[in-house]
């Protein structure tokens, strides 16, 4: 499958799933998280940098990139990512489709969550990316107080020599051009 080819496909999946979520609501009503950061305006229409499936909780992730961090990603410099990079991730339930069971597909949202890589405004928690979840359909803010973060970090902490980024972005083969 060409680049552009597995490209679109990536995208056309994750415009309906993202629709879904998304459609008629406003991102901009979306509460900041509670240690200040905002809802990512316009994430929906971010490209797509990989997938995972989570096996333990049965939930597939499409992973988003801003301009920033889609360059970033198509040139191999992740390690460390740069200033101004978002990294999103989308995650739904995952279930067997009804006509093909062997194939499994986005069923219930469950949450977007983000790191915003600053490495000055965010140097003081040792990792340089800020973090912030938004839980369900309705987007709740997700955390107790302004140490939200604490918790991603915790979790992140098996790559913090990645940058923190668990995320492997997806090769794409190029089509050489006959000259």
């Amino acid at each position: 499958m060409n680049r552009s080819l597995l490209g679109a496909s990536l995208g056309l999946l994750l415009h309906g799933a993202v629709t879904s979520v998304t459609a008629g609501d406003s991102q901009t009503n979306v509460p900041p998280s509670p240690n200040g950061i905002e809802f990512p305006a316009g994430y929906a229409d971010w490209r797509v940098i990989s997938i995972s499936d989570r096996t333990d909780n049965k939930t597939m992730r499409v992973i988003l990139g801003n301009e920033v961090a889609i360059e970033a990603a198509r040139s191999g410099r992740i390690n460390p990512w740069p200033d101004g990079s978002i990294l999103g991730k989308v995650v739904w339930k995952q279930a067997p489709k009804t006509k093909w069971p062997a194939a499994l597909a986005p069923d219930a949202f469950v949450h977007a969550e983000f790191i915003f890589k600053d490495s000055e405004k965010w140097a003081g928690n040792g990792t340089g990316w800020g973090w912030a979840r938004w839980k369900g359909v309705d987007q709740k803010p997700y955390g107790k107080d302004e140490h939200v973060a604490q918790e991603c970090i915790t979790c992140h902490t098996p790559v913090q020599g990645r940058d923190w980024v668990f995320t492997t972005p997806a090769l794409f083969p190029t089509v050489m051009s006959a000259h």
